[in-house]
């Protein structure tokens, strides 16, 4: 197994090389740089698609059932003392608690009092550029942090701990069982409006906005933990919670709890084995220290344990995948001149023109990809046989992770790059009143700290190693899902051709130019 593992990896690093061979100098989407193509866009794409294609081939002649079947190798780093008693200090954890919940009322503060100029204010920068940007990437790249630095959930403890000692015993989390039906559609239906005021709304920079969606959504929050529960919500409810947990299926760190005991109380956590869980911070927290593990693993393997995800996780997913891309889609010619084709059809709105439409269009893409995907997974069944086809699409669901995040990573990066160095003087002056608190109110941003050339090569390899990892998680599922190990590779081709539609259509975005 070992030599079949290092000459895939040998093979995958070939084709992602040769991807970057036939990667030239292009537009980089978002950036604002310019340059050309010293050969057709159309040879470029295909030089791209043929590497995820290479990839599948790979994989399929490599890795075998037997080579996936066997778990997948890990370390507790609890094992280390210096780690250990860093994370079992409770002055630590506090003191992160008490930092995350400083800066979520600093941004509310700062966007209610602070100079309502953008660029001058703490908390546009805070959160469209640092959290918003900067924890994602975070999470996917080193683990959960959210789940240790929740703002919503730290303060609902503060106040839960408070009302006890009033004489309530109860506290604040009442006995209401969550509707089963509701599944994650709550944490949906906020995400859909959180991406709707990112890319729609026109005020979405104001501070007063930002700071009274925060307490809208906070109140929201709290409600929905006071009813059903403060984890049942954090897991079905809310928006973030639910956004951050998938993404750190990719990272190379887990928290696991050894012993079922716990997870026997909870009851909403990702059960491995019949005496393990993973990532379940109830269960983590709940758990006899000789039953907890903070293990290091292989990145990306979090995302094979898709047994049981529902129609609402699928559609979370989707749309995931589908909000990014729709906000490179935005700026392209493309969607301009169609909006204008709209327009110039069913006549225009005045100013709620772009509101209209741009909303129709955040609606309308996500349905256009859950189409093709259910239409991609029914072909998968067919090919394959075996699975239903709910199953089969809770299966392959978590393989779309990767691509979403190659592409958050390769269109957003730039701008915490550019844009994330204003927290630099924002920190000394965040209410724009002129203060130097640090020192630093005088710092200029270098809006040229990365090349237009690196910044392409660096979206072209995410863009590919995103599908790459993505090919292998499909090929993994369709090991475990087909019906006959003969029809494997069969079942595979058709999510396959539609990874290679996304490579051409995400990197065909990311070379348009910008269109405001």
């Amino acid at each position: 197994m070992a030599w079949r593992i290092r000459r895939t990896v040998v093979a995958s690093t070939a084709i992602i090389s040769f991807s970057l061979i036939l990667a030239r100098p292009a537009f980089a989407h978002g950036f604002g740089q310019r340059y050309d193509l010293p050969v057709p866009l159309w040879l470029y794409l295909y030089g791209a698609a043929s590497a995820v294609l290479l990839s599948f081939v790979v994989f399929g002649f490599f890795i075998g059932e037997r080579d996936v079947s066997g778990g997948y190798p890990r370390s507790n780093l609890l094992r280390f003392g210096f780690i250990r008693a860093t994370l079992a200090n409770q002055a630590f954890v506090f003191g992160l608690r008490v930092i995350s919940v400083a800066l979520f009322a600093l941004i509310i503060l700062t966007g209610l009092f602070g100079n309502q100029t953008p660029a001058l204010n703490f908390a546009p920068t805070m959160v469209w550029v640092i959290w918003w940007v900067g924890m994602s990437l975070v999470i996917a790249l080193i683990g959960n942090v959210w789940a240790l630095a929740n703002p919503f959930e730290i303060v609902f403890d503060w106040a839960d701990r408070l009302v006890q000692r009033l004489g309530v015993e109860e506290g604040l989390e009442p006995d209401i069982a969550y509707p089963v039906r509701w599944d994650v559609w709550p944490a949906l239906a906020l995400f859909f409006a959180f991406a709707w005021v990112e890319l729609i709304f026109w005020g979405s920079a104001t501070p007063r906005n930002i700071a009274f969606l925060a307490l809208l959504y906070s109140s929201v929050t709290w409600a929905g933990m006071s009813f059903f529960g403060k984890e049942t919500w954090l897991r079905r409810g809310e928006a973030f919670s639910v956004f951050f947990g998938i993404l750190a299926r990719f990272a190379p760190t887990e928290v696991r709890v050894t012993s079922g005991v716990a997870c026997g109380e909870c009851g909403i956590c990702m059960v491995e084995s019949e005496d393990e869980c993973v990532n379940c911070y109830w269960c983590f927290g709940h758990a006899s220290p000789e039953h907890r593990e903070v293990n290091l693993r292989p990145p990306a393997v979090g995302l094979l344990h898709s047994e049981g995800i529902s129609v609402a996780g699928v559609a979370f997913v989707v749309f995931m995948l589908a909000s990014v891309t729709y906000d490179g889609l935005l700026a392209t010619p493309f969607w301009v001149s169609l909006i204008f084709s709209l327009q110039s059809i069913a006549g225009s709105y005045g100013a709620l023109s772009s509101l209209f439409y741009g909303t129709l269009g955040l609606a309308a893409v996500p349905l256009v990809f859950f189409t093709l995907y259910a239409g991609f997974v029914k072909l998968c069944q067919l090919l394959g046989g075996g699975a239903g086809f709910w199953r089969l699409a809770g299966a392959f669901a978590f393989s779309l992770v990767p691509i979403a995040l190659a592409y958050q990573a390769a269109h957003y990066f730039t701008l915490l790059l550019t844009d994330g160095q204003n927290i630099i003087y924002l920190v000394s002056d965040p209410f724009g009143w002129g203060w130097n608190l640090f020192g630093t109110s005088g710092y200029e941003p270098n809006p040229s700290i990365v090349g237009a050339a690196f910044v392409w090569y660096s979206q072209v390899a995410l863009i590919v190693a995103g599908h790459v990892i993505a090919v292998f998680l499909a090929h993994t599922v369709a090991l475990r899902e087909a019906s006959s190990p003969k029809l494997v590779i069969r079942s595979q081709i058709p999510m396959v051709v539609l990874m290679v539609l996304y490579t051409v259509t995400s990197l065909w975005i990311l070379s348009q130019p910008v269109v405001e």
